[in-house]
């Protein structure tokens, strides 16, 4: 009978004032047994109820030079079997000619070893903390006081736009006050700061939905260290809606234990009645659903997520949110809100012409007292045919370009035109070094007609012409 078993009967006695007499009648325990668990409880709390092992357990008659022998074997790395650390002790005690403990003797003092000194010794100083340090769990103490943000690549396939099978990931912003999800956006692709920022506007908007009322500005947004939640960008965007941005520590995912479980809720509840789920040591599924599909699923089970009972705050997400009637930080406009986390900062220097920036000018008159100033602009990524200009953090205008003022040209046209002009000069490069390395065989040259020798003519002597 174990520890939880003894207690469960003994809790009777303890907390609802059963005599022991009756617990006798009724469980059918000796009187004296419930005596004994009585005093150990008393003594020693909950855990003397268990049957722990002696730490001196099978070693009593062992040397304490042996016994500290032993420990020192098992705290050894990397650590040597049972097995190995009694041969290695019938080593020892036979040239020293001590008797030999017992390999269960050995065993024993082994598996009493304290299993924080041993993680310690074996795993080193972080496998401890994490393992055996009393962890503090913080709580904010209002809402909108901390939001989390964090991606998860979601256990599923889906149907992506080309056919294929895709897997879609999840970002979601989750407040730590009352466990409510503030906002998420199901992609396609890696995470990037487009993406967190488009989670996060949803995250701090009005909702349209009358039952999804979590809104406002976190004071302080607790995030990991990957490129998207340490990019300039982001950082840029925290400075004009005046949240602080708080990196967890390296390695370290207790901090972000909330949301963490959330996503599991998500894998175990959601994505477990869905087809295309991802099943360990079983072949890939056949996709079904498509991200428009998977997104309308994945909003319906934060709806009612947010309005269930939690289990640790008692009450439902959405009524923890509002209660006390308090009035979320709220940005002046939406237009305004899009322009901090949809568009990208960058510095520039106003020319007679205007602003050049990625090879393109843009123009306004607003821009004509400003000549030879710097400013910030701000762009969308999505569309560079304008830009927004700031003046020490003081809206100037809108600056467009003229010659594409009535198209969309995104900043990824613009990189792949450029890159697709860096290959043409490329292959140009390439064929005028390989006209070089290896020219063109010319047909072979006729051989001049060799002119004939002059051959001295014979001396004819007298005789000979006789």
């Amino acid at each position: 009978m174990d520890a939880s078993e003894r207690w469960r009967i003994l809790r009777l006695h303890v907390e609802d004032a059963i005599p022991l007499a009756d617990l006798v009648r009724t469980t059918g325990v000796p009187r004296r047994t419930l005596t004994r668990w009585l005093a150990r409880y008393q003594t020693g709390g909950y855990e003397a109820l268990s049957n722990s092992v002696r730490p001196d357990r099978g070693s009593r008659r062992t040397a304490s030079e042996l016994v500290h022998l032993i420990e020192a074997l098992a705290l050894t790395r990397p650590r040597p079997s049972i097995a190995t650390i009694h041969r290695r002790l019938v080593e020892h005690c036979v040239n020293s000619g001590t008797k030999t403990p017992s390999y269960s003797t050995v065993q024993n003092i082994v598996h009493a070893l304290d299993p924080g000194m041993v993680t310690l010794a074996l795993d080193g100083p972080a496998s401890y903390r994490d393992k055996h340090e009393l962890l503090l769990r913080r709580r904010a103490d209002r809402p909108n006081a901390v939001w989390q943000a964090d991606h998860t690549m979601l256990d599923i396939l889906i149907v992506g736009p080309d056919g294929k099978p895709a897997r879609p990931w999840l970002t979601v912003v989750l407040d730590d006050n009352s466990r409510a999800v503030c906002g998420y956006l199901v992609f396609l692709g890696a995470p990037s700061a487009e993406n967190t920022a488009l989670a996060l506007r949803q995250a701090i908007w009005h909702k349209v939905q009358a039952d999804w009322p979590v809104c406002g500005i976190p004071d302080v947004l607790y995030v990991d260290h990957g490129s998207d939640f340490t990019s300039h960008r982001l950082a840029a965007t925290a400075g004009s809606l005046h949240l602080r941005i708080v990196h967890s520590a390296v390695g370290r995912p207790q901090g972000r234990g909330k949301i963490e479980r959330f996503f599991g809720t998500i894998n175990t509840e959601l994505l477990a009645s869905l087809p295309g789920l991802l099943t360990p040591r079983k072949p890939a599924p056949t996709p079904v659903l498509d991200l428009a599909r998977l997104d309308a699923a994945v909003f319906e089970f934060i709806n009612s997520y947010n309005a269930r009972v939690h289990r640790e705050t008692n009450q439902s997400p959405v009524d923890a949110w509002i209660a006390g009637g308090w009035l979320p930080r709220m940005p002046d406009s939406l237009e305004q809100l899009d322009g901090f986390l949809l568009t990208v900062p960058a510095t520039r220097i106003v020319q007679r012409d205007g602003i050049r920036f990625q090879g393109l000018r843009y123009t306004s008159p607003t821009l004509a007292p400003f000549v030879g100033a710097t400013v910030t602009i701000r762009y969308d990524p999505r569309d560079i045919t304008e830009i927004r200009v700031f003046h020490h953090d003081a809206y100037l205008c809108t600056a467009v370009n003229p010659e594409h003022q009535s198209e969309t040209v995104s900043l990824k046209q613009i990189q792949a035109a450029r890159n697709a002009h860096r290959r043409a000069l490329r292959e140009q490069i390439q064929e005028r070094i390989a006209i070089v390395a290896h020219p063109t065989p010319q047909a072979p040259a006729s051989p001049e007609p060799t002119p004939q020798e002059h051959r001295p003519r014979l001396r004819i002597y007298e005789e000979d012409q006789r």
